[in-house]
């Protein structure tokens, strides 16, 4: 099995457009075709298919040709990626605030 590595920075970039984050939480349920998932957004087809092709190239979602329907899917290993990285931060920050409070419990005792 080939271990595919996942750029955080293309991740995110993908992710910060409203219409492809709601594309990919429409994929969370399960696969669609393009017209299914194009169909909620009031934008020309070619338009739509420019959002699927940075996720497909963030390597968010594929897709499959099943005869003449386009049928994407989530691939919710990249998120795994972008998923160590908040752990990471959020360690940080618990870390800051915890010492940010023994700080203030200790001035607070001394006055």
């Amino acid at each position: 099995m080939v271990k595919r590595t996942y750029n955080l920075d293309i991740v995110l970039q993908a992710l910060s457009d409203p219409t492809r984050r709601q594309v990919v939480e429409r994929l969370g349920i399960g696969p669609s075709s393009v017209s299914d998932l194009a169909s909620p957004f009031s934008m020309a087809m070619p338009s739509f298919m420019q959002h699927l092709d940075i996720l497909e190239s963030a390597q968010l979602i594929y897709t499959e040709k099943v005869g003449r329907v386009r049928i994407c899917y989530l691939n919710p290993n990249p998120f795994s990626v972008m998923e160590s990285w908040l752990q990471v931060q959020k360690s940080l920050w618990e870390t800051r605030l915890n010492q940010l409070d023994s700080f203030l419990l200790k001035t607070k005792g001394k006055t």
